[in-house]
């Protein structure tokens, strides 16, 4: 009885959440263990259909690197980086359509899917539901709040991009017909061109574009720490800043944060960074009362 009771005692620490966001939007984006580990994975899509089946309306973007470099390996590609960022040439570019366009996507949405909601596959070309712009290297030094000082000149990242806009009415029309958008991180340049874009700042983009209530980013590390490599459980947006300046927030933390600043900027409501590794990572944020990552405030 005792365990009936505790379980009764979870919904009810849900239900104040699950009323305030009936109808709204959560942007997730999928990436790292929660991707290829089998357990994981099944409960990611469980979580994203109880969303849907709560009255929230779910969209993911996700990544897949790990995919990409296996993948490259396989056809005696050597995968290459330049300060984080995957230098994409024309034969990496079809191995990144092909892996996240193909495979990833299609695998999530049919997950998805088999857990009882219905979702649709669809990367940042189709449509035109993201136009992207060429990557530089000025625009990624801001971005990572460091100079150029360390970046070589006259280094080539090929046809890496970021978001110039995005058309939400693509993924609002999806959302009328009660489908869950699940969407590769890839655009066209105005070039005709397609562009390989940082899943991460995707997601804080589409957040932007839908007016979303929450980005939930799910990482491998349980949220941000402090300088004394403490976990917070909440940060502002000027804490943020002043952790980057000071080089608290560092590497591969550094477009999680900068997605999260991007989408609160554009008039979303919370971002959280949480660790996908544990299981039911997203519902433990959303509809509890502590949550189990960093939650970033406007």
């Amino acid at each position: 009885m005792d365990e009936l009771i505790k379980k009764a005692n979870v919904l009810v620490e849900a239900l104040p959440y699950i009323r305030a966001f009936a109808g709204k939007t959560i942007v997730i984006k999928y990436g790292g263990k929660a991707m290829t580990d089998p357990s994981l994975k099944d409960g990611f899509a469980t979580d994203v259909v109880l969303l849907k089946y709560v009255g929230l309306n779910p969209v993911v973007v996700h990544g897949g690197g790990p995919q990409i470099d296996q993948m490259l390996k396989r056809l005696a590609i050597e995968p290459k980086f330049r300060q984080g960022v995957r230098v994409t040439d024309a034969a990496t570019m079809e191995i990144v359509e092909m892996v996240l366009g193909g495979t990833i996507n299609k695998e999530i949405a049919s997950l998805i899917s088999r857990h009882g909601a219905k979702a649709v596959g669809l990367s940042g070309k189709d449509g035109g539901l993201i136009q992207a712009k060429p990557f530089t290297k000025a625009d990624w030094a801001k971005k990572l709040g460091t100079d150029l000082n360390s970046w070589a000149e006259g280094e080539d990242y090929g046809l890496v991009g970021d978001v110039q806009a995005v058309d939400a009415s693509i993924l609002k029309n999806l959302q009328d017909s009660n489908a869950i958008p699940v969407i590769a991180p890839m655009g066209v340049g105005r070039d005709g061109r397609t562009y390989n874009i940082n899943a991460d700042l995707v997601a804080g983009a589409i957040a932007a574009a839908l007016g979303a209530e929450k980005l939930v980013v799910l990482t491998d590390v349980r949220g941000i720490k402090d300088e004394d490599g403490k976990h917070v459980s909440t940060l502002a947006r000027k804490d943020i800043a002043r952790m980057v300046k000071k080089g608290t927030i560092s590497e591969g933390m550094l477009p999680k944060v900068q997605a999260c600043l991007n989408a609160l900027e554009g008039g979303v409501k919370k971002a959280h960074v949480i660790d996908g590794r544990t299981p039911h990572a997203i519902l433990l944020e959303i509809f509890t009362d502590k949550g189990i990552g960093t939650e970033i405030l406007a």
